[in-house]
């Protein structure tokens, strides 16, 4: 028997109007490893608020009850394209308790758990999920696993990538995010150095008493010397950045390079052959990626994305990592909130403006029930 309840969709037509709104869903009965989820915590994250917000013009948005129609700029309706006229739903992960189950073992093992699940629509009441894809949480409540996918696999993701590259030193450009102070306490726990980037002087202070031994604010005058030399001390020539535009990047490179020149036993007009990498993992600034020709050639610039590092590591890692993330949820893998919002409430003006913001330390939980 179908199971019905509010979930929320996105629709961005091609004349750029944007509209998310709130609907009755029908929700089919679970099949073979299938299970129906009831939600109770969902988080928004980053990589959220890109199908949720994008580039809109939030502030002249039309708000009513239980949804917004505000309109997308030009070039970032043209650069969104592919999804123009598809409603789609909307939150990665978040967490609840099984109310039905398929057939299969894995599905029926999970039966009346509470869990946290990766949907892909998970800001709704209810969710279809593959029971693989959920993690039991025992004792822990929706709230302390709605956040045990994303930013947890992401960080950990982060050090088997550097130590599959032989790297055992990390640079981070956004230290004092949720996700930059679970890396922080992955490194300490791993033996992986780490040098965090960080835009003020209590998100410093915040890492430093995490046991975050090399912190860099940006908005010193002495940023960029203190970068080189929190580099030349731990050999952080590999780096991963979730802002994307502007100058971050470039600015990592050109320190690093500082550092390999310096090494460098005679002159080459080509700059020095220390391999420098970095990885951009998200568009927090949808600017244009901005780099100049002041590090040599031995640098790369690659893209990471938390669901292709997944399918690349096989089942035996992945549940190795999914492991620790439950054993060490209220520890390592904490996460904190500032607001706690209903799905009716997340699509209110004043909500929208502050959680678009994505200001450090400042992340929202969906709750779908009243």
């Amino acid at each position: 028997m179908a199971t019905t309840g509010k979930q929320l969709f996105t629709t961005l037509e091609a004349d750029g109007t944007l509209t998310v709104a709130l609907e009755d869903v029908s929700f089919a009965d679970p099949t073979h490893n299938q299970v129906l989820v009831r939600m109770e915590a969902a988080p928004i994250n980053p990589s959220d608020l890109a199908i949720l917000v994008g580039g809109a013009d939030m502030d002249n948005a039309d708000y009513t009850p239980g949804k917004f129609v505000a309109r997308m700029p030009e070039a970032a309706n043209a650069a969104s394209k592919a999804r123009h006229g598809l409603k789609l739903p909307a939150g990665n992960e978040g967490a609840g308790t099984v109310i039905a189950a398929g057939d299969s073992d894995a599905a029926q093992a999970l039966m009346g758990q509470r869990v946290s699940c990766v949907p892909g629509n998970a800001y709704s009441q209810y969710c279809l999920s593959d029971a693989e894809m959920c993690l039991p949480l025992g004792e822990h409540s929706a709230e302390e696993g709605a956040s045990a996918f994303v930013n947890p696999m992401t960080a950990l993701g982060f050090v088997e990538t550097a130590r599959a590259d032989g790297q055992d030193t990390i640079l981070h450009t956004v230290g004092a995010s949720n996700l930059g102070q679970m890396l922080t306490r992955i490194c300490a726990e791993d033996g992986i150095g780490l040098v965090n980037i960080v835009r003020k002087s209590d998100q410093e202070e915040l890492l430093k008493g995490l046991g975050s031994e090399h912190v860099v604010n940006s908005s010193e005058d002495d940023f960029m010397d203190k970068l080189t030399d929190e580099i030349r001390e731990t050999g952080a020539f590999y780096g991963f950045d979730p802002v994307g535009g502007g100058t971050l990047v470039d600015t990592a490179f050109r320190a690093m390079e500082r550092v390999a020149r310096e090494q460098m036993a005679e002159y080459s007009r080509y700059g020095s052959n220390q391999p420098k990498r970095m990885f951009i993992y998200g568009r927090l600034d949808t600017s244009p990626t901005i780099l100049t020709p002041s590090y040599g050639f031995g640098w790369t610039l690659s893209g990471w994305l938390l669901f292709p590092f997944l399918q690349s590591i096989g089942q035996e890692t992945m549940g190795r990592m999914r492991q620790r993330v439950r054993d060490n949820l209220t520890s390592t893998f904490a996460s904190s909130y500032k607001s706690r919002v209903t799905l009716e409430e997340m699509l209110t003006k004043d909500a929208v403006l502050d959680y678009r913001a994505m200001r450090t330390g400042e992340k929202y939980l969906v709750t779908p029930w009243t």
